[in-house]
């Protein structure tokens, strides 16, 4: 029963065990669900300075694309029921308080100060068991002009709302200030509507912090080929508008670009705030710190979601990787313990996919930056692949880049895209990882086969098995990368192209370095190269150029090596 003592400061009586959660998007709905099938008799109450509750926010692009026709599929249970007030109440017999902000936890007496912000009433709500699922909020670069009309971030369903309608309008052209997640999704689902974009982003990459430079590279070609203007290491400076007062260009310390429409997206941080004020740890990145049952500080405060901190399972440090998928474990944890339970979360591995126009993208674990950082010695291949028989019908061409610990041989993270089946790899690869898997391991996995699904051995088989040539010394690669420097720092070294002449007609590096002699040839024109000078041998995918490799140093020469994932991994001029 709630029992108001006063229309400024009253108090909310909760029977029984009050279990109160702030937030009502993901963890919060989740924790409450739970909870509630464990122990039908608790008080829940659902706290949210909003209006909609437990929507699909990751489907928000695809309302844009218009994949998705009505908004309030986003809001609906797969029946079609709008998860609303009255849903709640209903089905799961969950109080929601929407339109009514938290702002204050008195600790000491265990109460919540909350503000009903259709009426502005302010009261208290007494709990037994806190859950904060506050979420992450955008941020806000300070760009002068960043308050004009048709500026948007991509927060709610409100936003994604607004960007339709203007799309709906006419606009079509747009920019996105930053290259993460959030904005290579809307990019994609404008350039679906046929929509001019431009990406400034002002690291030197697409999706830093995501993929390794050669990976987004190859990224950024699909979408340069798909018409999208990328420009990186660019700082927008102004944004310019009409006179009504609607965006019209983006003026950066390199360009000015014509602009319909802008949506802002640099990233998120966690939304903490209320839990510093109220004395909770918080992590080095602004995240609520909890410890493996998703408690705080306070054992009686929990959280989960945007807002919190995650311990890294490959390094043992927090990261801050904020994901539905991960908000929504979090609510089922918390949901356990909050009624008695001792569910632990371990930690995540930080995977992250996705899809943008026809190429699928995904990470897992460490990049190899990231992995020499931290002290590791990391051994990586990048392997061209088919998803399945390359004679089945459907077979589609991805890259996967494998990166493992040379001195434990672990695995310790992978990444892949392409027009190809590149999450299930993904997958398999987070799942190697979480039980701690070396490369052995990885090749040792019974994985499911048949020409439609795969090839004999998986591509991640494949790429295992190149990390573990590497290990013992027989295969030698270079990666995209170092090539391209010797290339630029004009080193003395044989280009070796062992592929056909047909192939070598379409495309091949147009360097003096280079020599042709395919493969079929090379045992017998081993003459023609000499033995005092470093090789790097390339194909197409780098398979028949590790044949070259071995064939070559049977022959007594000392410093060969191949392009790792050939040209169909090299993502730079020729």
């Amino acid at each position: 029963m709630l029992t108001f003592l006063s229309s400024q400061t009253g108090v909310i009586n909760l029977a029984r065990n009050k279990i109160v959660i702030i937030g009502g998007v993901a963890t919060g709905p989740k924790a409450a669900a739970r909870a509630r099938r464990i122990d039908p008799d608790a008080d829940i109450t659902i706290i949210d300075k909003g209006e909609l509750f437990s929507y699909a926010g990751c489907g928000m692009p695809f309302y844009i694309e218009g994949l998705i026709e009505d908004v309030n599929e986003l809001m609906c249970t797969p029946l079609g029921v709008v998860r609303d007030e009255s849903f709640f109440k209903n089905a799961k017999n969950v109080r929601v308080l929407g339109k009514t902000e938290a702002i204050k936890i008195n600790r000491d007496s265990k109460r919540i100060t909350v503000k009903n912000l259709r009426i502005d009433e302010i009261q208290d709500i007494e709990y037994d068991k806190l859950i904060l699922a506050t979420g992450a909020h955008p941020v806000t670069p300070p760009i002068e002009g960043i308050d004009l009309a048709r500026v948007y971030q991509l927060n709610n369903l409100k936003d994604a709302r607004a960007i339709r309608e203007t799309l709906e309008k006419g606009a079509k052209e747009i920019v996105i200030i930053g290259a993460g997640l959030i904005g290579l999704e809307t990019c994609g689902a404008f350039v679906s509507r046929g929509c001019k974009v431009t990406i400034v982003e002002i690291l030197d990459q697409i999706l830093p912090g995501l993929l390794d430079p050669t990976m987004a590279a190859l990224l950024t070609n699909y979408l340069k080929d798909k018409g999208v203007k990328i420009l990186v290491s660019e700082k927008v400076t102004k944004i310019e508008g009409d006179e009504q007062g609607y965006v019209k260009k983006v003026i950066t310390d390199r360009n000015e670009i014509n602009a319909e429409m802008i949506i802002v997206a640099v990233g998120v941080r966690p939304e903490a705030k209320l839990a510093k004020e109220a004395g909770l740890k918080l992590g080095d990145m602004g995240g609520i710190l909890v410890n493996e049952y998703l408690q705080t500080n306070d054992p009686n405060i929990y959280a989960g979601g945007d807002c919190v901190e995650n311990l890294n399972l490959i390094t043992g440090i927090n990261s801050y990787v904020p994901m539905g998928s991960t908000a929504n474990k979090h609510g089922r944890v918390i949901g356990d313990n909050i009624t008695g339970g001792k569910t632990t979360f371990p930690g995540i591995t930080g995977t992250i996919v996705f899809k943008i126009l026809n190429y699928n993208v995904g990470k897992t674990g460490l990049g190899e930056k990231h992995a020499i950082d931290l002290g590791y010695e990391p051994i990586t291949c990048i392997r061209p692949s088919p998803d399945c028989a390359h004679y089945h019908p459907s077979t589609k061409p991805f890259i996967i880049k494998l990166i493992v610990d040379r001195k434990t041989e672990k695995i310790l993270g992978g990444q892949g895209l392409g027009a190809g089946e590149v999450v299930k790899r993904i997958d398999t690869l987070a799942t190697a990882i979480k039980f701690g898997a070396t490369v052995k391991d990885l090749v040792d996995i019974d994985l499911g086969y048949a020409p439609p699904y795969s090839t004999a051995i998986d591509a991640i088989a494949h790429a295992a098995n190149i990390i573990r040539n590497k290990i013992d010394g027989l295969a030698k690669g270079i990666s995209p990368i170092q090539l391209k420097e010797k290339i630029e720092q004009n080193d003395d070294f044989i280009l070796l192209d062992v592929r056909t002449k047909k192939e070598i007609e379409k495309k091949t590096f147009k360097d003096k370095r280079v020599n042709l002699i395919p493969l079929g040839s090379l045992r017998d024109k081993l003459n023609q190269l000499p033995k005092e000078k470093e090789i790097i041998i390339y194909c197409q995918s780098s398979l028949r150029a590790y044949e070259a490799q071995r064939i070559i140093e049977g022959e007594g020469f000392k410093d060969v090596k191949f392009l790792d994932g050939g040209l169909l991994a090299w993502p730079y001029d020729l």
